[in-house]
This record gives C-alpha cells, structure tokens and sequence, in this order.
C-alpha cells in the first residue's frame, strides 16, 4: 500500500506546464493506488511587504521575473470541485511556501485566506550580494560543495525562523543540479544533514522523502532517526499530472529500512 503524496503541484503553481491538471493528477492517484493527495502550490514573493523582516540584508530578487501569485479563490474552488468529483479520493489543500523565513508578512497574507491543510516549507533561493539568487545559480560562482554548504546554512535559518509550515521538502534542493566531477557524495555533507535535522526534530516537525530529486540512500534517512526525526512525509513533487506517486515504491522501501513505518493510519505520516 504506497502513502499520502503531501507535495503535487497543478495548474495552479506558477512554474508548471501546460498539461496540468488538478483533475487528471486526482485520476493519476486513484490509478496507482495513492490514498490521498495533497496539492501544495507555489507561494514564492518577488518583493518584500511591509511586514516581511528587514534584517536580511537584501534589495531585489533575481531570476524570479515568471513569478505570479497564487489565485486562492480560484485553487479553492477547484479543490472543492475534485472533492465532489472524486470522492473515493481523500484531498488535502496546501501550499509550498519559499523562503519562509525572509516572507513572514506576506506569506501570512495569504494564509489568512483560507485553511491550507499541509503546508510545506521550501528554500529555493539563496542571498547573494543583496540579491535573492536561485540556489543552482550560485555554481556558476562557487565551487559545488560551498554552494551546498552554503545551502544548509541557510535551511538553518530557514527552520529557526519561520514555524509556519508542517513538512520541510526536499532539504537538499541544489544537489538536483550538482555539476560536480565526482558524483554528489551525501557522506561528505553528513555533519550538515544532522545539523538540519537536529533543529527540525526539536520543533517536531517532519521531514520530506521527494522522489523528484535523487533518492536518499537508506543511511541519510537513518540519519534523521538518529537525530531525533519522529515523522516522515512521501512527496512527488509532480509538476505535471503523470508524475503522482512516482517511484513511491522504491522510498517506501528505504524508509522502512531506516526504521519508519506507516503511521495511525494510511493517511498518516510514516513514524519512527
């Protein structure tokens, strides 16, 4: 039986393709078995509002120039029509909020217009010379593992400075596009993993299995266990409708190696 996927995004987050569709990612779940999905759609900010912190240091964004917000009453609205579509199919709201930490103000504007039931928190972007830069960005300026290094210090502050979300997704966004020599080594990050997972077990909240990204080795997740990890969350991070609990199988074979199991329910995160 595969779990939940928390992390789906539709026609409703800015960076997707044309081909999607809340409604055929719904079929997609109901297809491969899925029990439940969650479609967190993107909530990112290209500038500042009042009520954001102001001790970052930073002046603009850069590279975000597609950016839109999220229509909230038109993904509510579509999230209420495949409840009633699809009954057979358990359906959670959400949001992916970037960067939570540097967008307090603005991301509680938009939480403050409806219930999001997961809601995930992301670290996408990275400063740089008073600049908000993609993370994959900076391989062009520093060698690939200051750039992770510099990735984690970040997430650091990322966990310490925003409660805000329930799940941390995919804490090691920048190895997608590692453009080392050697591959994309995790023992070499090790003392960086734990210290994420440290500060995100003490605030009690879970950790992302992404299966869009490189799949973790039995021995990282362990890591998280080791560290105090309680929960785990399974997320596809689909950006187009085919990819719905994609290569669930194979992390639900590591996850359970690592010590995790299902949880209350088939709804449930996986709990140590």
């Amino acid at each position: 039986m595969l779990p939940a996927d928390n992390h789906v995004h539709t026609q409703w987050s800015w960076d997707t393709w044309t081909d999607a569709s809340m409604h055929r990612a719904c079929e997609r779940a109901i297809e491969v078995g899925v029990p439940a999905v969650a479609f967190t759609e993107h909530v990112d900010f290209v500038v500042w509002g009042e009520d954001d912190p102001t001790d970052h240091g930073l002046t603009h964004t850069h590279g975000r120039e597609g950016l839109s917000p999220l229509d909230v009453e038109g993904y509510f609205a579509c999230v209420a029509e495949c409840r009633e579509r699809f009954p057979e199919l358990t359906i959670w709201s959400g949001i992916e909020a970037g960067e939570a930490h540097l967008f307090a103000g603005s991301l509680a504007a938009v939480r403050a217009r409806g219930t999001f039931d997961r809601i995930l928190g992301s670290l996408h972007a990275l400063p740089y010379e008073g600049r908000l830069v993609y993370a994959d960005r900076l391989y062009a300026w520093y060698p690939p593992e200051q750039v992770m290094r510099r990735y984690f210090a970040e997430l650091l502050n990322l966990v310490a400075g925003s409660d805000a979300f329930q799940v941390l997704a995919h804490c090691d966004f920048p190895r997608r596009s590692w453009p080392g020599a050697e591959p994309y080594d995790e023992k070499v990050f090790e003392e960086e993993y734990r210290a994420v997972f440290r500060a995100l077990a003490a605030s009690g909240r879970a950790l992302e299995i992404n299966t869009r990204s490189p799949l973790w080795s039995v021995s990282l997740v362990r890591w998280w266990r080791e560290e105090g990890g309680e929960a785990v969350s399974f997320g596809s991070d689909a950006h187009v409708y085919g990819r719905v609990g994609a290569r669930f199988a194979q992390a639900v074979d590591i996850v359970e190696e690592a010590g995790f199991s299902p949880g209350r329910d088939r709804y449930d995160f996986w709990r140590r």
